[in-house]
């Protein structure tokens, strides 16, 4: 009988799925967020989590090189293949290159999320000789009066720019996306300028929440639910991910399950401090590394919190603009406190945007 599962008889999408669904049926731990520091040279008024750069308290509690190294072993060991290198700025931490050399020797597929302001030529040279998967930049604007208007450093936006002409010259994979605030939202075309014209990808994001302290300065830059969906309907990758996920979600119904998506089945995320939780959004149901094993938070507390039922009687499980929603626990904890309360910003745009895409002929109206 013909093997038709044999990889050679599939096509890659058809491969990756079907790995993938074996990934999630044995709960492998296949990829990871791991946030270096929250410490940010830069002082983005939008920003979720950064701290200041030069606080020794904050720096002192960040896990060691030597605790990441042990942590990269047994992740490795048990199948995590995909790592996020984010921040804060990683690039601020002494020993990043350490680390980062380290997780490249394991095999790790390393994506590293920088502002790119502190890329310099040695450093671009170590990303050369040790290939990240990817650099994702984050462009603040189009222009330096609205960059450091974002960004709160003066010389930052040249910078910037410096730092990506330093990863392009030596072929270091590269794309550039956005936070879409009020204060950037005019320079998206001239973003998108910037981006082409250094032969990049190009991608946003309109939906800005509280910081995971609790602050809401984040949420005083949002742009507005019509903005935002706006930006849905006209910006083709946007549109078309909606589209897709309308069309594999027809007989979509709401489960009993506490979360709907990988987070705790195939990845996991670390914050600076050794706290291991599903979600970098969910800090609240985090488990400290320095008390527990890697082992011990994955195979046996992780599964105690997916194990939880949804609230049945919380209004958003019923809610018949859900599959055009973008609240989840994480986002409801943030924003309010409580895992399954209704966030009003991302429930105005779920209707707006089921409007958009079900009832009005927006079609005529995409670039």
């Amino acid at each position: 009988m013909p093997d038709n599962t044999c990889p050679s008889k599939l096509d890659y999408p058809e491969f990756i799925a079907t790995l993938m669904k074996t990934i999630m049926r044995k709960r492998v731990p296949f990829s990871a967020c791991l946030e270096l520091t929250h410490r940010c040279n830069l002082e983005c008024v939008h920003c979720y989590c950064n701290q200041p750069v030069d606080s020794p308290i904050i720096r002192n509690n960040e896990m060691s090189a030597s605790f990441i190294f042990g942590l990269l072993d047994e992740m490795a060991q048990r199948g995590c293949l995909w790592l996020l290198f984010t921040g804060g700025e990683p690039l601020l931490r002494r020993d990043f290159r350490d680390i980062y050399v380290y997780a490249k020797k394991k095999g790790f597929l390393v994506t590293l999320f920088s502002n790119a302001t502190l890329i310099t030529p040695e450093l671009a040279d170590l990303l050369e000789e040790w290939p990240p998967f990817e650099v994702e930049v984050t462009l603040y604007g189009a222009t330096s009066q609205v960059y450091e208007k974002m960004a709160g450093i003066p010389g930052s936006f040249k910078k910037c720019l410096d730092g990506i002409k330093l990863l392009l010259e030596r072929n270091i994979k590269t794309s550039l996306k956005t936070m879409v605030t009020t204060i950037n939202s005019r320079e998206l075309a001239d973003m998108k300028k910037i981006a082409a014209g250094f032969g990049l990808d190009f991608r946003l994001d309109p939906l800005l929440h509280s910081r995971l302290d609790g602050g809401k300065m984040p949420c005083e830059y949002r742009v507005t639910p019509d903005e935002a969906v706006e930006l849905d309907i006209t910006e083709k990758e946007r549109r078309d991910a909606w589209l897709k996920c309308m069309e594999v979600s027809k007989n979509w119904k709401a489960a009993d399950s506490f979360l709907s998506c990988g987070a705790g089945v195939d990845s996991f995320s670390i914050d600076p401090y050794g706290n291991m939780s599903l979600c970098s959004m969910m800090p609240k149901r985090a488990f400290s590394l320095k008390r527990y094993s890697f082992g011990r938070v994955w195979d046996d507390f992780f599964p105690k919190v997916l194990d939880k039922e949804y609230n049945k009687k919380a209004k958003c499980r019923n809610c018949d603009a859900v599959l055009y929603c973008a609240n989840c626990p994480g986002w409801s904890s943030v924003e309010t406190g409580q895992e399954d309360a209704v966030v009003d910003y991302l429930c105005e745009i779920a209707y707006k945007r089921k409007d958009a895409f079900e009832k009005q002929p927006f079609i005529n109206r995409v670039g």
